[in-house]
């Protein structure tokens, strides 16, 4: 019995200690796969990241540079009464067409038409006044001749009768200012053109002096576009065409594009014509005026639209503005080398204002590769593997 109890007893213990031994491999392997996989992990390089490039050329573009503009029209006349009266009659509406000499609106001041009637009564006055004095020359002028008066008394009559002369014209002169100023109370468009706001309605009293005029009719044959070339751009365009004078330099300039608000482009081409000699001092700028015709009406005073100015380049390099980024105060590119390595490259670029490329005059040459867009996450000396991106996707844009 003994011996069966102690032969269970090593055979407990045997099974016990290979149980051990096998857990205790089991874990020695976990560990060593575990250091084998981590070690792998370690040494494997990471994967090359992929960023699309193009290949810089040379070549000859037209850009458009771009500046915001506000419209004008050809003539903007302020329609201010110059009497004093009520508002009787408006025949015209706002936004309506006019012609030249329609009538637009009528003054009730009959104040006016009574000083027409007194003039005309003093003007009766006065002939018979001339009149009178004229008998007395005629009657005075033979007893001078005869000796029997004295020449004192003619010549006492000839003045009397220049006297009244001179009031027969002081009081027709009155009378045409009465006329004038009846005539004043019948408003006209001096101008073809547009109607703007009406301010004032029906028995509204206005007068010479009132604030705001009646309203504002806008010449809009030819239509002004307004805008600002900064000190930079003012420099590049002296460079960049011919002449001695700005106006001289202004007729080498091509016909212009107009831009309307809705983002579509104006069907009929303009001209610009003339531009500020002087650089304003706030704004630290020039202004300069494009003319655009406007058969049909389309454009009005106050409205906004951008003026495009085509600018010709040839044999420029040039670069999409997204292929590049600034840094205190200057412009650089991603420059693909040897080996697919990138590193930082300054250029110095002539910038056409909110346009989508630079011209590039410093720091990059035909058949350089450049990163395609520009990214923060991009640093100097990183491997990439290029993508190269076509010509025509890159510079689909010009035109």
């Amino acid at each position: 019995m003994k011996q069966t109890t102690l032969l269970l007893k090593s055979l407990n213990a045997a099974i016990f200690y290979t149980l051990l031994l096998t857990a205790l491999s089991l874990v020695f392997v976990s560990c060593g796969n575990k250091q084998n996989n981590s070690a792998d992990a370690a040494g494997a390089a990471p994967p090359t990241p992929t960023y699309p490039v193009f290949k810089v050329i040379a070549q000859t573009a037209t850009l458009q540079t771009v500046y915001p503009a506000t419209l004008q029209g050809q003539q903007n006349i302020e329609i201010r009464p110059k009497i004093d009266g009520y508002i009787e009659k408006i025949y015209i509406d706002e936004g309506e067409v006019v012609k030249k000499g329609q009538l637009l609106f009528r003054i009730s001041a009959p104040q006016y038409q009574q000083d027409v009637n007194n003039a005309a009564a003093a003007i009766s006055s006065a002939e018979a006044d001339v009149s009178a004095a004229e008998l007395q020359v005629k009657k005075t002028k033979p007893l001078v001749d005869k000796g029997i008066i004295s020449k004192f008394e003619l010549e006492s009559a000839e003045y009397t009768l220049q006297a009244r002369q001179a009031a027969l014209a002081q009081a027709k002169a009155a009378l045409a200012n009465a006329k004038i100023n009846v005539g004043y109370t019948t408003v006209t468009s001096p101008v073809n053109g547009v109607v703007g706001t009406l301010p004032y309605r029906l028995g509204s009293l206005v007068s010479s002096t009132t604030q705001m005029p009646l309203t504002t009719v806008s010449n809009i044959g030819n239509v002004y576009a307004y805008f600002s070339l900064n000190e930079k751009q003012l420099l590049d365009f002296s460079r960049q065409y011919k002449g001695n004078t700005l106006q001289e330099k202004l007729k080498h300039l091509p016909q212009v594009t107009l831009v309307l608000s809705d983002g579509t482009e104006y069907p009929e081409k303009g001209r610009v014509e003339s531009g500020g000699g002087l650089i304003n001092t706030e704004t630290g700028s020039a202004s300069f005026r494009a003319t655009f015709p406007n058969p049909v009406g389309l454009l009005r005073s106050g409205a906004s639209a951008i003026v495009q100015i085509p600018v010709s380049v040839n044999d420029a390099i040039l670069v999409p503005q997204r292929s590049t980024y600034e840094m205190q105060g200057k412009r650089f590119v991603f420059l693909v080398t040897n080996g697919n390595k990138v590193i930082s490259r300054e250029i110095e670029v002539m910038q056409v204002p909110s346009g989508q490329y630079f011209v590039v005059t410093k720091g990059l040459k035909a058949g350089d590769t450049v990163v395609y867009e520009s990214t923060s996450t991009l640093q100097d000396s990183t491997v990439i593997k290029p993508e190269i991106k076509p010509e025509e996707k890159v510079y689909q844009n010009l035109k």
